[in-house]
């Protein structure tokens, strides 16, 4: 199993005490397995995200990545749990002076010395590595480009081609598609979830676009207000789920989304932790 939360509570730093990104939420996936996560912006997906990739610290409950709590380790054996994680957040940290390659080959990073990094930052070493990365994402002419002169949807790409440099077992993708058009949104979702299918590695992958995870997920996480309203396959969930999902915050969404699911008789078939 790559990933088990049970009851977590998580807030960003510098929030409120009372102002919590997750309230009690548990769920677990399996390894190789991909996951879609949707939901209203605010709805806690990021923050999922990051507390999946150690970035963001529980107050409560208990996490398990590859069978370890992260928190209760050694500093150096959670940097070198990390190494097996790729976050990739939507807009994706490139220099903007820095050349595609030595961007994308940033992906191996946790994997090489400091000496490597440094000698790369120099001389890019693996620069067939970093094309054939970028390939899949067409992008491979852009190899020696300068990262400020990609346009949104590129550097999104590029950000993408860091995952295939990578040795990571779980990929953790934040909204990789919101600057592509849907022929490249979809091409972009397909290469990664090939990579992810090729080397067993877990892909959970937040999206706006529900028709695109429905389409191509056959499980999907629903939040909401840092809570999971459902866990369902995709082919149970209905268009009335998922607008109740996205209505008006004043209006009675859990008891809505609840009574779609009883209409159903999709209870029985949820993935439950």
């Amino acid at each position: 199993m790559t990933f088990l939360l049970q009851h977590i509570s998580t807030r960003h730093s510098g929030a409120t005490k009372s102002s919590f990104a997750l309230r009690d939420l548990s769920l677990s996936i399996q390894q190789g397995e991909q996951v879609a996560l949707i939901g209203p912006s605010g709805a806690g997906k990021t923050s999922l995200l990051h507390t999946l990739a150690c970035a963001l610290k529980p107050e409560q409950g208990e996490i398990q990545l590859f069978g370890n709590d992260p928190w209760r380790i050694t500093s150096a054996e959670r940097h070198a749990m990390r190494a097996r994680l790729f976050l990739a957040p939507q807009t994706p940290p490139l220099p903007p002076r820095q050349r595609v390659v030595n961007a994308v080959l940033a992906g191996a990073l946790p994997q090489w010395s400091a000496w490597q990094a440094i000698r790369s930052l120099i001389k890019p070493v693996e620069v067939d590595a970093a094309y054939q990365a970028l390939l899949p994402f067409n992008l491979q002419d852009k190899l020696y480009a300068r990262v400020d002169r990609l346009s949104g949807g590129e550097r999104q790409r590029c950000g993408m081609a860091r995952a295939l440099i990578s040795k990571a077992e779980a990929f953790l993708v934040d909204e990789p598609l919101s600057a592509l058009d849907p022929t490249l949104a979809l091409q972009t979702l397909k290469v990664l979830q090939q990579e992810a299918q090729k080397r067993n590695a877990t892909l959970v992958c937040s999206l706006h676009q529900v028709e695109l995870a429905r389409a191509n997920f056959s499980r999907i996480i629903a939040l909401r207000d840092g809570r999971i309203v459902f866990d369902a396959a995709s082919k149970d969930i209905s268009d009335a789920m998922i607008a109740a999902l996205y209505q008006n915050a004043n209006d009675d969404v859990d008891t809505n989304i609840e009574n779609e699911i009883d209409k159903l008789a999709i209870v029985d078939t949820m993935p439950r932790c």
